[in-house]
């Protein structure tokens, strides 16, 4: 099994997808909704981008695709779903970005642009 830091860094929308699916498994449209939520709206996914993205997770292991639930009975709508690997991957990038921003440059960086 890879080692999860040979996946960092992330690019944002891979952490905010990883994210997302750590609440729950989730069809396209609302992994769209929930990264736009989870971001405050500064990230909004096309479907094509997200679905881009999503095949990259899917062939690093990262995320699967989920078993279809009675309730999911539409053959085109797919859930996805975190794998062990995807939240250890996720977990390791926010241990990166704590340990960046937690530096004492960033700090100082804070301080004096900080508005």
């Amino acid at each position: 099994m890879p080692s999860p830091t040979s996946f960092l860094p992330l690019k944002p929308v891979e952490l905010h997808l990883l994210l997302a699916l750590s609440d729950g498994d989730l069809h396209g449209y609302g992994l769209t909704l929930a990264v736009a939520e989870r971001s405050d709206g500064l990230i909004r996914l096309a479907p094509g981008n997200l679905y881009q993205v999503l095949k990259r997770l899917l062939t690093d292991g990262l995320v699967a695709e989920a078993p279809r639930s009675a309730s999911n009975d539409d053959s085109r709508r797919r859930l996805y779903r975190l794998t062990a690997l995807g939240g250890r991957v996720a977990a390791a990038e926010l241990e990166r970005l704590r340990a960046l921003t937690s530096s004492a440059t960033a700090k100082a960086l804070q301080r004096k642009w900080a508005t």
